[in-house]
């Protein structure tokens, strides 16, 4: 079991804004010069996994970093401390002016487990982390199940349906799983594929909240596996777990 300190939690924390500071001046710049989309999710991407890779080694030099910009170092099997970043999440709707639903996220899985997590939200200036993780308002009663924003989701549209409830689409998986912490939602539910970096810092801020985050079948979500593929994800508030998990299953 890795040494997990203060200090970890608050440098998530900040390396998330920072790298979210950086691609509102990269997207801005861009848009000024209406230069081409593609080229504009290319370099930011880029330059995020750039500066959070330096900001981790500055300060943490022995730790090993899992990026979805970076190569694969098979070291970290070895490592209980793996930084697991995703420098720009929701590449699309980066690319695309005025859209919001976009975020950085950066954890620190300790040995396997999601422990430390930052998901900047850079459009609306927020950061939501393990530092001070932020506490769900009261449920407002109706059931809304977020998902993705271009492409169907059966097992979404199937609680929809079955909780009598609302489907709302988004980009980013951050951004989805902070609404449920926000109380913009009451369910995150993904299938069909994500990997490690889409999903290991939203689902440390949604546990240190108090939600629920696990996969479809119920089972502990793990990080720094040889496979990164995640097939599954459900973020939900913890009175929604059993009905939702009975119906599921």
């Amino acid at each position: 079991m890795a040494t997990i300190s203060q200090l970890d939690h608050e440098f998530a924390r900040y390396a998330a804004t920072e790298a979210g500071k950086l691609l509102l001046d990269i997207r801005d710049s861009y848009h000024n010069l209406d230069s081409p989309n593609a080229d504009l999710g290319t370099y930011g991407d880029t330059q995020s996994h750039r500066l959070l890779v330096k900001l981790i080694l500055d300060q943490f030099p022995d730790d090993l970093i899992l990026s979805e910009e970076g190569e694969d170092d098979p070291s970290r099997f070895d490592k209980d401390r793996v930084w697991i970043i995703d420098p720009l999440d929701g590449t699309r709707e980066y690319c695309i002016k005025g859209r919001s639903d976009w975020a950085v996220h950066v954890a620190l899985s300790d040995t396997g487990d999601p422990t430390v997590g930052a998901v900047a939200l850079p459009c609306s200036g927020t950061t939501l982390s393990t530092l001070d993780p932020p506490q769900p308002p009261p449920s407002s009663g109706s059931i809304r199940i977020v998902s993705s924003r271009t492409r169907a989701v059966p097992v979404a549209e199937f609680l929809s349906k079955e909780l009598n409830g609302e489907l709302l689409r988004m980009g980013s998986a951050g951004v989805k799983a902070m609404a449920v912490i926000a109380g913009d939602a009451d369910i995150y539910v993904h299938a069909g594929g994500q990997y490690e970096w889409d999903n290991c810092a939203p689902a440390a801020v949604a546990l240190a909240s108090g939600l629920h985050a696990s996969r479809l079948d119920g089972t502990p979500l793990r990080y720094n596996q040889r496979d990164l593929y995640v097939p599954d994800l459900l973020i939900c508030r913890k009175e929604l777990v059993d009905p939702v998990l009975t119906l599921l299953s």
